[in-house]
């Protein structure tokens, strides 16, 4: 759903961090992932949670400038990458809106 007030696209992606692999070695790529994402022209945040119930689970919030700098990540080298490696497995992912725009005041 892209915001028409800001343009922005955000998505909320659930990731678990694949069994056969060290949770360490996981945790790892998701964060090479994230520095990867933030790098990107049009991408303004990514950010990747941790599950307190289950450190497998990983959430990632990422916004994006709009459609198109969303649809340019799909075919980004690390992307790509990152999807080959089976890392994770994509649980689920949706898009949203938000409410609120963060600036540099914002605390996190």
């Amino acid at each position: 759903m892209n915001n028409s007030a800001t343009g922005t696209l955000s998505i909320t992606a659930e990731l678990r961090i694949n069994d056969t692999i060290t949770l360490e070695a996981g945790l790892s790529a998701v964060q090479d992932f994230c520095d990867a994402m933030n790098s990107e022209v049009g991408c303004h945040m990514a950010l990747a949670h941790q599950s307190s119930e289950d450190p497998r689970t990983i959430t990632l919030w990422e916004i994006y400038q709009d459609q198109t700098a969303f649809e340019a990540h799909f075919s980004m080298p690390h992307t790509q990458a990152f999807i080959k490696s089976g890392v994770t497995e994509l649980i689920k992912a949706k898009q949203s809106q938000p409410v609120f725009s963060l600036n540099q005041e914002t605390k996190i």
